[in-house]
């Protein structure tokens, strides 16, 4: 009885301690982000554009069958799922850390002393046999009482590193949807700026057969030849550097979405690209909660929380119980009768490190650093994160500035192209006025083209920087 109270009182110790920390875990950092963006209107809703699912954020049908095609087919994107399920077998596998074990020993030996040895000298007289026969059928039991929480630690930091895993999934398919997205929108670019260099061409082939005929009919020199047909091949030779440019990006477009290089269906041109009127960005602590990158590095904290506990309570004793039983006999033919074959073990022991030349004080000390290091770490990811945003939303309000003043610029060379071309027809301009009007329409239209796609790609890097894409 009082074996049994003993025993009651030690297990009772056990489930005391093991409820105790031996280590103190840093929260998060709760003012690591600021109340708002630089440029951002201040407003009391929260609502962030990252929060919309990518078939939502964009609204043309080509670019969310590529995305599509993307998220489903893209080599990185896969090797990213495949990590997730390496590391959900990791964490499974700790989830069975403080599981007793369990191990089936089967054996059998025959040991023949020396006939001139004591053992053998013995055996003969008092056994009448010159060998010893042994027969044994086991199982042992070992188990771990996690006093110090190392186990439910180890627990802690894989399960940390499986979350890890499907934000770096979800931070692959951000920056892919954002890549989907501006490759198309140069592809677009591209075949805009080849629409205007063809009709600038056709523009320049008209303007060079009126001053042919101007010249057979002595009213200009052959210099005006001459310099008509530089500005004409200054427009066609844009004409393959531009063929050039989107088959290149239709390479790289189909790379993205996991097919060998190929021509990409889309239609329309930058006229028809919609910019996105859904700027919102929310507040920054919003978008802490959905960067995937920015929530990595906070499940990194969290495991370093859970590494500094696995390496101090390793600097501290450790209680195992062990137990085996089975049956054994030095007879083969009576191995297996019972009672009389069977035999049983139980023990416990308490392991404290002494001299290790301090290795476990070192790996704890360490784990205190990294841990130090990974609140600066989630710190520079989110002053990363907040100074993207904040890029971005400068470059979407100067951006619109810009577009204005190059919309009005167009139309200011458009106008003085066609008259130029009135004047030029009617003898009251000479045709160095008609090319210089017809190069800056052509420089202006491209002007335009670029200043469009980076508004367009402007809107999707936002997105990506606040977190969105991975919906």
């Amino acid at each position: 009885m009082k074996l049994h109270n003993n025993i009651y009182i030690a297990l009772l110790l056990v489930l005391v301690a093991s409820a105790c920390k031996v280590s103190k875990d840093i929260p998060t950092p709760t003012n690591a982000a600021p109340e708002q963006f630089r440029n951002s209107v201040a407003t009391a809703d929260t609502s962030s554009i990252a929060n919309l699912p990518y078939k939502e954020f964009f609204k043309e049908d080509a670019i969310r069958d590529l995305i599509d095609t993307a998220v489903k087919n893209n080599y990185d994107m896969q090797i990213a799922l495949k990590n997730i399920e390496a590391a959900n077998l990791l964490y499974r596998q700790s989830k069975l850390g403080n599981v007793p074990t369990l191990n089936l020993n089967v054996t059998s030996q025959l040991n023949r002393p020396s006939d001139n040895s004591l053992n053998g000298l013995q055996l003969g007289q008092f056994a009448n046999s010159s060998h010893v026969e042994d027969y044994t059928v086991s199982a042992g039991l070992g188990w771990e009482a996690d006093i110090w929480r190392k186990i439910a630690n180890q627990r802690r930091a894989a399960g940390a590193a499986y979350l890890q895993s499907a934000e770096a999934r979800k931070a692959i398919q951000t920056r892919l949807v954002s890549n989907v997205a501006q490759s198309f929108y140069r592809l677009i670019m591209l075949d805009t700026q080849l629409d205007i260099a063809k009709k600038n061409l056709a523009l320049n082939d008209s303007t060079l057969r009126i001053i042919k005929m101007q010249f057979d009919a002595g009213q200009v020199t052959s210099l005006a030849i001459q310099q008509a047909e530089a500005q004409q091949l200054v427009a066609a030779g844009l004409v393959p550097q531009l063929e050039q440019r989107i088959n290149l990006e239709e390479n790289a477009l189909s790379i993205l979405t996991g097919a060998f290089p190929k021509a990409i269906a889309r239609a329309g041109l930058l006229k028809d690209m919609k910019i996105q009127d859904q700027v919102g960005t929310g507040i920054p602590s919003v978008m802490v909660s959905l960067r995937p990158d920015v929530k990595s590095a906070e499940l990194e904290l969290l495991r370093a929380n859970a590494n500094v506990g696995v390496t101090k309570a390793s600097l501290y004793p450790t209680l195992s119980i062990t137990a085996s039983g089975g049956l054994n006999s030095f007879k083969a033919d009576n191995w297996f009768k019972i009672p009389g074959s069977l035999f049983g073990i139980v023990g416990g022991g308490i392991a404290q490190p002494i001299f290790q030349r301090r290795q476990l004080r070192t790996q704890y000390d360490i784990a205190m650093v990294n841990r130090e290091k990974s609140v600066l770490q989630f710190r520079q990811s989110v002053l990363t994160a907040v100074g993207e945003v904040s890029d971005q939303l400068i470059k979407i309000e100067k951006l619109q500035q810009q577009y204005t003043i190059a919309e009005n610029r167009v139309r200011v060379v458009q106008n003085s192209l066609q008259n130029a071309n009135l004047l030029f027809t009617s003898g009251l301009a000479n045709y160095l006025e008609v090319i210089t009007a017809q190069g800056n329409a052509l420089q202006s239209q491209l002007d335009l083209a670029t200043v469009k796609t980076d508004q367009l790609n402007a809107s999707v890097e936002l997105y990506r920087a606040l977190g969105g894409g991975w919906k």
